[in-house]
């Protein structure tokens, strides 16, 4: 099992339907675990996921609609039942009354410390191992950000010419620490045994309608993670109410240089998962996923240098 995958815990839009829950999707990093948007029934989904409280370092809201935030109160206080002591909540500034109102839903021994960071412009909102994650402002009803998890770029040391300039053992890390060796009078730089290996990228980008941003966030992530609320069919509802096609959502996955394209967020009027498949692949050659609720998808690897 990849150690950097998204369970997608919802896939629907304002009304759940019989196969899809509300909103939900946790993106599990490394040691880090990002929830985005939990909507109603979260908690129930992550445990059809087999996915602890324990695994949430961060919560990211986009916006404050109801199937994007209202399953919000049930993780909060389950963070505290599970003896979780600290996660960092990410959300747009102008709905700090919306998220104290979903923080003190009801009443409850709260122990786990809630980091609040509100969202105000664009730019950097957390800074960890797993790199930067941004946030940037959408085009939606109410105020929406979307959000892209960027790592940096790390060199990886080529065993080739490691032993061609003879470097092995603890030699290793102290060129790696330190930029240059000594080896028997000659200077080597890390330059001259490694690659730049570009770090992996990850958007998540929810309501909203096309604008700068959403190609800003998705430039060249490995996976994106889109709203394709409608077909083209009703592209002009789409506009009406701040939403993306799964025409759109292609085209910005073409046009940011995507891996692979996860689409989600489904309106209940539809029935055929394929039709959305279908339209953005007309668009979108990469690899092409129509989530489904409790899917696991692993963030695509990056290829080895040789």
């Amino acid at each position: 099992m990849s150690n950097r995958e998204l369970i997608a815990l919802g896939t629907g839009s304002q009304v759940p339907s019989r196969v899809r829950n509300h909103n939900g999707y946790l993106l599990r990093w490394d040691s880090n675990g990002f929830l985005f948007d939990p909507g109603e029934g979260t908690q129930r989904q992550m445990t059809f996921a087999g996915t602890p409280a324990s695994a949430i370092t961060h919560v990211c809201l986009t916006h404050f609609h109801g199937d994007h935030c209202l399953g919000l109160p049930g993780v909060i206080q389950r963070l505290s039942l599970d003896g979780v002591h600290r996660v960092h909540a990410h959300y747009p500034a102008s709905g700090q009354e919306y998220f104290e109102r979903l923080r003190h839903a009801s009443s409850f021994h709260e122990t786990t410390e809630v980091v609040e960071v509100p969202i105000a412009a664009d730019g950097v909102v957390a800074q960890g191992d797993f790199g930067e994650l941004w946030a940037r402002r959408l085009d939606h009803p109410v105020e929406a950000f979307g959000y892209q998890l960027v790592e940096p770029d790390r060199r990886t040391m080529l065993p080739r010419l490691l032993r061609h300039y003879g470097i092995s053992g603890a030699d290793v890390g102290r060129l790696r620490r330190a930029g240059t060796l000594d080896v028997n009078g000659r200077t080597v730089n890390v330059e001259d045994v490694s690659v730049l290996r570009a770090g992996q990228r990850f958007a998540f980008v929810m309501d909203t309608r096309l604008c700068d941003n959403v190609f800003a966030l998705a430039e060249k992530a490995d996976l994106l993670v889109i709203e394709s609320t409608f077909l083209t069919t009703e592209a002009e509802l789409a506009e009406e109410y701040g939403h993306l096609t799964a025409r759109q959502a292609a085209r910005v996955a073409a046009e940011s240089a995507v891996r692979t394209l996860v689409l989600t967020h489904f309106s209940q009027r539809y029935t055929d998962p394929q039709a959305f498949h279908d339209e953005a692949a007309e668009i979108f050659d990469g690899e092409i996923i129509v989530a489904r609720d409790l899917d696991r998808i692993p963030v695509p690897r990056r290829p080895r240098p040789k």
